[in-house]
């Protein structure tokens, strides 16, 4: 047990800065997430940004950190669009997210295409 432990917490500590951005991003829209799903009572608005907290845990427990950032990608970017379509007034925190959302996007992208893909913490283990 001490073992993993250990593991775990130099994986964590061997973030590279962008995935560290990365991570912020992440906390920044499944916060305003849930914040605005809970004020506006849109529930769906709400799932989105516990989303992005089971995509940290999973993130942060080393598991296929690739494929997150993949998946990543389009769950993000599809929230743009149909936020536009969704309301009809926006306040700042809503371009905070959108500008948060755009950025992590761009950090996704570059993480997925620069991560190798048998890289640890890439591939599924009898122990996941």
């Amino acid at each position: 047990m001490t073992y993993t432990q250990n593991n775990s917490a130099s994986r964590i500590g061997s973030l590279t800065q962008l995935q560290w951005l990365a991570v912020a991003l992440v906390v920044i829209t499944g916060v305003l997430h849930v914040y605005a799903g809970i004020v506006e009572g849109r529930i769906p608005v709400a799932l989105a940004g516990v989303g992005y907290a089971g995509a940290l845990v999973l993130f942060f427990f080393d598991y296929r950190r690739r494929l997150l950032y993949l998946i990543g990608i389009p769950y993000t970017a599809v929230q743009i669009p149909l936020w536009l379509v969704a309301k009809s007034e926006y306040g700042l925190i809503d371009y905070v997210d959108k500008a948060a959302q755009v950025v992590l996007i761009l950090v996704l992208i570059y993480l997925y295409l620069n991560t190798p893909s048998g890289s640890a913490g890439n591939t599924a283990t009898a122990a996941d």
